[in-house]
């Protein structure tokens, strides 16, 4: 009799086994969307596509690059940003959208060693900007406001989705700042739901930046009241989240000061 019951409790051990295995594995954190190696790879050149409408003869066209770093040569307010753009190649998707959210700026203080948040925002403002930014003409984008607070934008015709912190220029000591990093994630949803899903079409190519400013008022003014910080990798936005980065920091820097990861 005992051994007509064996093979059961053995069966009835692996069912308990197997279901605590994938409790467990169901238990796992989710891998984080930003790390440091992303992190390097947005300030390693070069872009991952061609973005339209950028003179080649601009030197952010083809990689991603450190402008004033962290010299801000007297500007006392910087802004974090990020622009998306089709790409060069054409955007067959008519049904796609890119989903931006948790827009995010930190300075590395020299006098401390630590980083400080400086803005920080579930959604972003933006315009729709002439792809080359000539004489800065814009005018209203193509913006969707979805129900977590983030917003969801198209671009194309001629015009890319150049959009920044909604908390506006945030006050900067020019003396303090040893490194600046900004940071937001993307992906892309359905413009129509009751249309096909052409996800796997869209060629959008999104990257981050920020700016320093003489202070929280200045107008622009043919770049003579800012400057670019930095420029980070144009990558392709897909399916699922990720993140896109912009610092001033070397790898080996980074390595030293890594900069906060947001998890989700």
């Amino acid at each position: 009799m005992r051994i007509k019951k064996l093979p059961f409790l053995l069966c009835l051990f692996t069912i308990l086994l197997s279901g605590c295995f994938a409790y467990i594995l169901d238990a796992q954190p989710p891998e984080p969307i930003n790390s440091i190696a992303t992190i390097i790879y947005d300030m390693t050149p070069p872009h991952e596509g061609t973005v339209q409408g950028v003179p080649a003869s601009v030197n952010w066209a083809f990689g991603p690059r450190v402008g004033m770093g962290n010299n801000s040569e007297g500007f006392k307010a910087m802004l974090a940003w990020g622009q998306l753009y089709e790409a060069a190649s054409g955007n067959p998707a008519t049904n796609s959208r890119v989903q931006i959210k948790n827009i995010e700026a930190y300075m590395l203080s020299k006098r401390d060693g630590k980083w400080h948040l400086l803005q920080s925002s579930k959604k972003v403002e933006g315009a729709a900007y002439r792809e080359n930014f000539a004489d800065d003409v814009n005018k209203p984008a193509d913006i969707r406001y979805e129900p977590d607070g983030s917003v969801s934008v198209k671009a194309g015709q001629g015009y890319n989705f150049h959009f920044w912190s909604p908390n506006g220029r945030v006050l900067i000591d020019p003396d303090d700042v040893g490194g600046i990093f900004t940071t937001l994630q993307a992906r892309l949803v359905i413009d129509n739901p009751q249309q096909a899903d052409d996800r796997s079409k869209a060629r959008y190519l999104l990257s981050m930046g920020a700016d320093y400013w003489l202070n929280l008022t200045a107008p622009w003014d043919n770049w003579t009241t800012n400057g670019d910080i930095g420029i980070g990798k144009f990558k392709y936005v897909t399916t699922s989240w990720q993140a896109f980065n912009m610092i001033t920091l070397s790898p080996t820097e980074i390595h030293q000061n890594p900069p906060p990861i947001v998890m989700d």
